[in-house]
């Protein structure tokens, strides 16, 4: 079935229609020890494990890019890396539940053997396991593609979100596949995934950060949407839509999240102050939602804000 096109809109008509819908929220920073004098953004969502609440964030010196994957606990409003488990040299961690097993990734940096504080490529990682101390490797993403994320659709099958650059992708664009199961991900898949043309205009860029199963069926999808201004600052939202697997039809996409619903507070440089980088969402069933997002590149906050996939249900 082909699939239907939607208009697409720049970052500033999603802005417009944003701030023209007041919403109710309430933003918590939260507050790591146990880390040294590095920051922590870009968390996960939280999630249950054996009984306690568990977060994954992107650990690193403010002026470096080399950053680790710390698993999170929380006591007295404080949260600590989880005793006794191992960390990942990653960023951008993320995570979910695919026939029961805890899946879980990030991005690794691929530098220059010859100078080693040069990137010059990164690798999406994929590990997986029923024990959150024993999870194993099981796939990586082709080189230079982040933002690859899985679900486990209404029939078992595994639903892949790609974001190819370059010919197929330009600055970066969502891509969507669906496998039989987490056996077939390979690097293949992810290269031929069907990429959605009409999401960002060429000079804007996008990926999935999250996904979540609807009740019809279909996906929502949390998000970014980034551009450049005119002094190559750069400029991220968080968005969402929703996607039929099968017929691949996608709904318009709505920014959720900005900046400006956040306190000021410091980033990692000048061109990342009006950066937010969607984490994940937890969905209370009360038309209400908490969304987890990196703030500048330099800190972690939670907000509350009306239930975005509601609508798609």
């Amino acid at each position: 079935m082909k699939r239907k096109k939607t208009k697409t809109r720049t970052c500033t008509q999603l802005l417009d229609t944003f701030y023209a819908n007041l919403r109710t929220t309430r933003v918590e920073k939260l507050a790591f020890s146990g880390v040294g004098n590095r920051d922590v953004y870009n968390i996960t969502a939280p999630f249950r494990y054996n009984g306690e609440e568990v977060i994954m964030g992107r650990v690193e010196e403010r002026d470096s890019e080399f950053s680790q994957v710390f698993f999170f606990t929380c006591e007295n409003e404080v949260w600590s890396p989880r005793a006794h488990t191992h960390t990942y040299n990653l960023q951008d961690p993320f995570y979910t539940i695919i026939n029961g097993e805890l899946i879980v990734g990030g991005v690794e940096i691929i530098t220059d053997p010859d100078y080693p504080e040069k990137i010059v490529s990164w690798v999406t990682q994929f590990y997986r396991g029923f024990d959150i101390d024993s999870l194993c490797h099981f796939s990586s993403g082709p080189g230079t593609m982040k933002d690859i994320r899985l679900i486990e659709l209404t029939d078992g099958r595994v639903g892949v979100f790609t974001r190819p650059q370059g010919i197929r992708g330009g600055r970066g664009k969502i891509g969507f596949t669906i496998i039989p199961s987490l056996d077939e991900l390979n690097e293949q898949t992810f290269l031929d995934a069907e990429v959605f043309q009409d999401q960002f205009i060429p000079s804007e860029w996008g990926g999935a950060n999250e996904a979540h199963l609807l009740k019809n069926g279909h996906v929502g999808v949390l998000g970014h949407i980034a551009c450049f201004d005119k002094l190559d600052n750069k400029h991220y939202y968080s968005i969402v839509f929703s996607l039929n697997p099968e017929t691949k039809e996608t709904s318009p996409i709505k920014i959720i999240a900005a900046r400006s619903d956040f306190p000021i507070g410091p980033g990692k440089r000048p061109d990342l102050k009006d950066v937010i980088f969607s984490g994940g969402l937890i969905r209370f069933g009360d038309g209400r939602a908490i969304l987890s997002v990196g703030v500048s590149d330099a800190e972690a906050y939670h907000i509350e804000i009306p239930d975005p996939f509601d609508e798609y249900e």
